[in-house]
């Protein structure tokens, strides 16, 4: 890709950008969210047209002016936010757009026993003839994978392919990778997780605000300097926290159950504290927030500052202080096609509204009290969420729910698919929130350094139960992986 422009209405989003892949290289692309490389990829998938610039393949200038020239080019994408049609089965989404066999009925057999071959061959433990509404959301991002690699590309652009996945699930991917680039085939990939950087990639391109600031061969680079070129500065405190004495009782679980996901779960809280929940895919940690929370029917007792409390609602949860800022933002957080302040203010309504009547000034005050405290960049409070950043959204929606004033916030996967720069930001405000606002907060998370770095204590959960609790200077990757493999 040579010298690629790309400007929408008031940003260029993508300015002179040059990018090379060869076969066989497994090339990262690395950059803030907004710094231009979903666009970048956008461009090449021909879902946008650049406004100048040149694609070559094989050396030759080739055009790519819609998705099917570049499926025609060998070119497959994996996008971050997955496109997989919910009511269909695995195999039909695998085969989606190209379906084989004839007959309806003698189609979906082949299509099936076909999908079924490729998932055994890369090592997926899922049934073809699943509906991809019935698998979680790390088993549809392999199905997603699994999609991409059926075309048999010759250029395979992965976007955050691990950000849903397990280290198991990693590892083969990886293998897979490798097949893959031994066959000669180019694989662009994105993540915002830099230790995958020396184990999988050979090269890697930085950009920054729509630009490209350099490409360096992944042996011969540091993290710290691929930090320094993403964010334009050094990040000297990434992991921002700071561990203070045990506080009183806020939250107190005892037997929880809720279907065969959650069972006799039982932890506490104390103020002032963050409490991590670590687990394989499956362990049943977002299961138990949503138990607590009010969105699935449980039995069990809940304590809130040592009192007994009945929570069958959200609206009962956030009586009560607790909020909770799911793992999966675009399906269960945000309202799209609606504005930042939309997104912030709706929890709060009864604050600026009164029969009807809503009292602008203070809606207006209340968006601009979480775009400063969480550093939202945003060019106006009236800009549609949908445009904004990953990370930015993700800002959006911890400070609507900061907004309803919690005293226990559960935080889901706080910083899945965001990018070093946004993460170190919410690492500090997670810290400002325990430190001067007294709040304590319920991380779950699938990344090992966040959990180990972030947390007072953690809870290791597996097959929908406590397998142990690890304090703060117990915590290594091998002790809570011992756990949660029992």
């Amino acid at each position: 890709m040579k010298e690629i422009t790309k400007t929408f209405p008031g940003v260029k989003a993508l300015d002179r950008v040059s990018l090379d892949l060869k076969a066989g290289e497994v090339h990262a692309l690395l950059g803030e969210n907004g710094a231009g490389k979903s666009t970048l990829i956008k461009v090449l998938g021909g879902i946008y047209h650049a406004d100048s610039g040149e694609i070559e393949i094989d050396g030759k200038p080739v055009k790519i002016g819609s998705v099917p020239d570049a499926e025609a080019n060998g070119i497959a994408i994996i996008h971050q936010e997955l496109v997989l049609v919910p009511y269909m089965t695995v195999a039909e989404n695998i085969f989606l757009g190209r379906e084989i066999g004839k007959g309806i009925t003698a189609k979906l057999k082949d299509q099936e026993r076909e999908a079924q071959k490729v998932l055994d061959q890369l090592g997926m433990n899922i049934n073809a003839g699943t509906l991809v509404k019935d698998l979680s959301i790390a088993q549809q991002q392999m199905v997603e994978i699994t999609k991409a690699i059926a075309v048999h590309a010759r250029i395979l652009v992965m976007d955050e392919p691990t950000s849903s996945i397990q280290e198991r699930e990693v590892e083969n991917l990886f293998h897979i990778m490798r097949d893959l680039t031994a066959q000669g085939v180019g694989i662009i990939y994105i993540s915002h997780k830099m230790s995958e950087l020396t184990e999988i990639c050979d090269r890697v391109t930085v950009m920054r605000d729509g630009q490209g600031v350099g490409t360096k061969v992944v042996a011969e680079t540091t993290r710290d300097e691929l930090i320094a070129m993403m964010v334009g500065r050094q990040m000297t405190n990434y992991y921002e926290r700071d561990f203070l004495p045990q506080g009183e009782e806020l939250l107190r679980v005892e037997n929880l159950n809720s279907g065969k996901q959650v069972r006799n779960v039982s932890f506490q809280v104390h103020k002032g504290e963050i409490v991590g929940f670590s687990g394989l895919v499956g362990a049943g940690r977002s299961e138990t927030m949503e138990a607590i929370f009010g969105l699935r029917h449980k039995s069990g007792n809940i304590y809130v500052n040592g009192k007994k409390v009945q929570i069958k609602s959200p609206t009962e949860a956030l009586r009560h202080g607790i909020a909770l800022v799911p793992e999966n933002r675009k399906e269960e957080g945000l309202y799209l096609i609606q504005s930042v302040k939309y997104n912030t203010t709706i929890e709060v309504l009864d604050r600026f509204m009164s029969r009807l009547r809503v009292n602008r000034s203070k809606e207006d005050a209340i968006t601009e009290r979480y775009i400063e405290m969480m550093k939202t960049k945003t060019p106006s409070k009236e800009q549609t969420i949908g445009n904004l950043s990953g990370g930015n959204q993700q800002k959006v929606l911890i400070g609507r729910w900061l907004a309803t004033d919690p005293k226990i916030l559960i935080l889901d996967e706080p910083t899945r698919g965001i990018d070093v720069g946004a993460k170190a930001e919410i690492y500090a405000i997670m810290n400002a929130l325990v430190k001067e606002e007294g709040v304590s907060i319920v991380m779950i998370s699938s990344e090992l350094p966040e959990i180990i770095n972030m947390s007072d204590r953690v809870y290791v959960m597996g097959e929908g139960e406590i397998k142990g609790e690890l304090k703060h200077e117990e915590l290594s990757q091998q002790a809570i992986m011992n756990l949660a493999a029992i």
